[in-house]
């Protein structure tokens, strides 16, 4: 017996020995890249002199995986980012992607996604129905060159107050110095916990925007190195490695899959039921197609333009349900039709407000839409100076009741069900112009690889012929007859 053990004893060394000379007798990698990032908690940052977080310590296997040097060099954001642009050979990390930066850096990922929020002190007498309100306040802290300080610029924001970080941005906001402070949730509370304050001091007061975070290569580093990387982490995504780290250092297990798979509220083709769960027709065709294709990824729900922002920016991306358009066409690509409706500009029932024509229509003193939508890029294709744009569609339509607005315009398939969640009665509005018709689909990014949107686009045509679609359209639209081109 004690032979054995120690005849195992030696092999498991010999084993270990094997491994070791296997590693330190691989090649080094091809090509030598410098990492840069900033201390960013939890992202990345310093703890007792050393490099941790969520980024670096996914980069630190990715580079054991590929046998490259894991050396990183921490700088203030602002060097760090200019750096990137002009060294041939950097990679930065952790950024964030939007339609600024798209075209500036080659990236891989994504490796995480922020929720932006519009912070204020609590308890505060601030009111935020929307955007626009914000920007009257009187001052909205942010750091230089950050997406969303970008994002805020190109709404138009005059406001802004600069800020030399998160931590001088939140003493500000603590102080009374600033009203808001645009943050995600992980930092915020990383960084109030670095000025010993409990995070009941901030309370989110309006949702902004989703961003996706990546590793940023310089435009110069050859496109196979970038590929390496997106390997490297689709692996790690797989094989649960990059869900372990969000749970260890976001306290999340939401962590971006391969694909990423977005909806908003929009019954009955899509919204979130009574028990939290996605429902509607859409999302029953969507999660009937990723079965049949072996595809498990989150349907996870935003507001239309926030979802629309993202698909225009990021690969690997599935949004649905979306309106095909000669204005969408060169934009995306398609799965379908699954379906067909009529968009109609609504009036309030007794308000005396008819509408025989487009003239007519572009002759009212207000007509709401909802930002990204088709309705709302069509009619402004059009020159229609007279929209009042929101982000809800529930919104517009109580403006529409409440006599904000002349007309709301939507789709006949969806508006009786927003009217009703809106708490209006479903005779309370009716149609009163057809705008146009159109085919709605399951749309992809632009940059999504053919090889994920094919099967998609055979898994629904597989639905069609066997009579899975016509059933799903039964369940949700009983009695009508199913409208699929």
């Amino acid at each position: 017996m004690r032979r054995a053990v120690i005849h195992g004893v030696v092999a498991a060394v010999a084993l270990l020995l094997t491994v070791r000379c296997l590693e330190e007798s691989r090649e080094p990698y091809g090509y030598n890249v410098r990492f840069l990032t900033e201390s960013y908690e939890p992202f990345n940052y310093l703890d007792s002199g050393r490099l941790t977080g969520l980024a670096p310590e996914l980069l630190e296997e990715i580079c054991r995986s590929l046998n490259i040097p894991y050396d990183v060099t921490v700088m203030e954001w602002e060097e760090a980012y200019e750096t990137a642009l002009e060294d041939s050979r950097a990679l930065l990390f952790s950024t964030s992607m939007n339609s600024q930066r798209k075209e500036l850096f080659k990236w891989a990922g994504p490796v995480a996604s922020l929720e932006w929020h519009l912070y204020a002190r609590s308890p505060n007498d601030i009111t935020l129905g929307s955007l626009e309100d914000a920007g009257r306040l009187r001052a909205i802290g942010v750091l230089k060159d950050y997406t969303i300080e970008q994002f805020l610029v190109k709404q138009g924001f005059t406001n802004l107050v600069y800020c030399e970080s998160h931590i001088d941005a939140l003493q500000k906001l603590l102080s009374g110095a600033i009203d808001l402070f645009p943050s995600d949730r992980f930092t915020l509370e990383s960084a109030l916990r670095g000025l010993g304050k409990p995070v009941y001091d901030l309370e989110a007061e309006l949702p902004v925007k989703t961003e996706m975070i990546y590793f940023a290569f310089n435009k110069n580093i050859p496109d196979p190195v970038v590929a390496d990387f997106q390997k490297e982490i689709d692996r790690l995504k797989n094989n649960g490695f990059l869900r372990q780290l969000y749970q260890q250092f976001l306290r999340s297990s939401d962590s971006p899959g391969i694909l990423q798979v977005y909806t908003e509220e929009y019954p009955p083709l899509t919204f979130m039921g009574r028990f939290g769960e996605i429902s509607g027709y859409g999302t029953d065709i969507v999660r009937e197609i990723m079965k049949r294709n072996r595809v498990f990824e989150p349907i996870r729900i935003s507001t239309w333009s926030n979802g629309y922002e993202l698909a225009l920016d990021n690969p690997n991306f599935c949004l649905f349900t979306m309106d095909r358009t000669p204005i969408r066409e060169s934009l995306f690509q398609w799965v379908g039709p699954i379906g067909t409706n009529t968009t109609w500009f609504y009036v309030k029932k007794g308000s005396g407000i008819a509408i025989g024509s487009l003239e007519e229509a572009r002759n009212l003193a207000s007509v709401g839409t909802v930002k990204s939508w088709f309705s709302d890029q069509y009619l402004r294709s059009l020159g229609f100076t007279n929209l009042t744009a929101g982000e809800d569609p529930a919104e517009m339509t109580d403006k529409l009741m409440k006599g904000e607005v002349d007309a709301f315009v939507c789709t006949g398939i969806t508006f009786p069900d927003i009217l009703a969640g809106a708490g209006y009665s479903r005779g309370d509005a009716v149609p009163a112009f057809a705008l146009m018709s159109s085919d709605f689909y399951i749309s992809f990014s632009r940059s999504t690889s053919p090889v994920v949107v094919e099967p998609w686009r055979a898994a629904f045509q597989a639905m069609k012929e066997d009579g899975t679609v016509a059933s799903i359209h039964r369940r949700w639209f009983p009695g009508e007859e199913q409208a699929i081109p």
